[in-house]
């Protein structure tokens, strides 16, 4: 570990106060505390848009023993509000690794750090008591009932115009068979790649883009990604799937994307206690009657409950907590999951949904 670390605190909105040390960079960060179980894909997780507003926990004890690489970006960077791991490798070890350790990383895009704490423990915190927001300082001399105040009245908010593309984006293969529209509510960059390597050029769309300019565009299918956030924010989103629903695009929705699909359709979502993040969430495929490992980051569940019989029925589900954790669309040709089937730092077990949505597209329209 660093020989000349400064110390640095996490503040919880409960009154609970870590001590820890700094690392990253400097100053004083307030977002929504949440943890992940993976024990790998540390870069995706950083690199993922989904954690816009939030400060991201490892529960694994060791992050970063195999450095920074340049191929397992999920964005063009990372918007996390902090970091929290119980240890840091100072000097990673990978074929693939680039002289970039996790404290490089954090200092480059302006992310602040803390750790050598009890990872173990606040986990358990979150546990019992739900997500709930703190703030990571690194100023010694912190005013508690201050920083209270500010913790309590803060709000992540509006965040996937933050991490959306302002304009479209065209990527494009050879031989390309289908046209996809990919809706960027903070897409990760590997339901790109999936795309890509099955045929697709993909155009990414802002998550403002129109109905009108969709039907403009004659996609063969329509993806819609995932991102952070309340789904229910997201009002012009909602209501553009909502007028695109009668087109019968095929579609696939992955997370967010997932989400808003479901309240277009007149169902409701719900706030978790405290989400599915890591890397080992079983999900039953109801119709295969199999149940696959899957990766997952969300904080908001649709109510499996409120999805109308004349939309569409539940096709998957957590075999943990049994939340919905997919949806069959009989009101056109859509379906949608909670997990994310793309998953770059594994498991793979779900791959298989974008093969189903090319066949998708392949019945509904055929090949170009």
């Amino acid at each position: 570990m660093l020989t000349d670390y400064k110390k640095a605190y996490l503040i919880l909105a409960d009154g609970t106060v870590f001590e820890g040390k700094s690392f990253g960079a400097e100053g004083s960060v307030i977002g929504e505390i949440v943890f992940t179980t993976a024990m790998v894909g540390y870069q995706e997780t950083l690199t993922d848009p989904s954690y816009c507003g939030q400060i991201v926990t490892q529960t694994f004890p060791l992050i970063g023993n195999y450095g920074i690489n340049d191929e397992d970006y999920e964005s063009g960077g990372s918007v996390v509000s902090g970091y929290i791991v119980r240890e840091w490798c100072e000097e990673p070890s990978n074929f693939r690794f680039r002289h970039t350790t996790v404290n490089d990383f954090l200092k480059q895009y302006g992310i602040i750090g803390l750790y050598d704490i009890d990872t173990r423990r606040l986990t358990r915190i979150i546990r019992e008591s739900g997500v709930m927001n703190g703030m990571i300082t690194n100023i010694p001399d912190f005013d508690k009932e201050r920083c209270l105040a500010d913790i309590r009245a803060y709000s992540v908010g509006s965040v996937v115009p933050k991490v959306s593309v302002k304009t479209p984006e065209e990527y494009k293969t050879d031989g390309a068979k289908y046209k996809v529209a990919l809706i960027d509510y903070g897409y990760k960059h590997n339901i790109r790649r999936e795309l890509l390597k099955r045929g697709c050029d993909v155009t990414v769309f802002p998550y403002n883009v129109t109905a009108d300019e969709i039907r403009a565009f004659k996609p063969d299918g329509i993806m819609l990604s995932n991102g952070p956030g309340d789904p229910a924010d997201n009002t012009a989103s909602i209501a553009t799937l909502r007028e695109l629903i009668p087109d019968k695009i095929p579609t696939f929705g992955i997370c967010l994307g997932h989400q808003l699909l479901a309240l277009a359709n007149g169902a409701s979502t719900v706030k978790m206690k405290y989400g599915h993040r890591g890397g080992n969430q079983p999900v039953t495929d109801l119709e295969l009657d199999r149940t696959f490992i899957t990766s997952q980051n969300h904080g908001y569940a649709v109510v499996a409950d409120s999805i109308p019989e004349s939309a569409g029925k539940l096709s998957h589900v957590n075999a943990n907590d049994k939340t919905c954790e997919g949806v069959r669309y009989t009101n056109a040709p859509a379906f949608t999951v909670q997990f994310h089937p793309e998953a770059c730092g594994g498991p793979h077990d779900t791959a298989y949904l974008f093969d189903e949505f090319i066949e998708l597209m392949q019945k509904e329209g055929g090949e170009r």
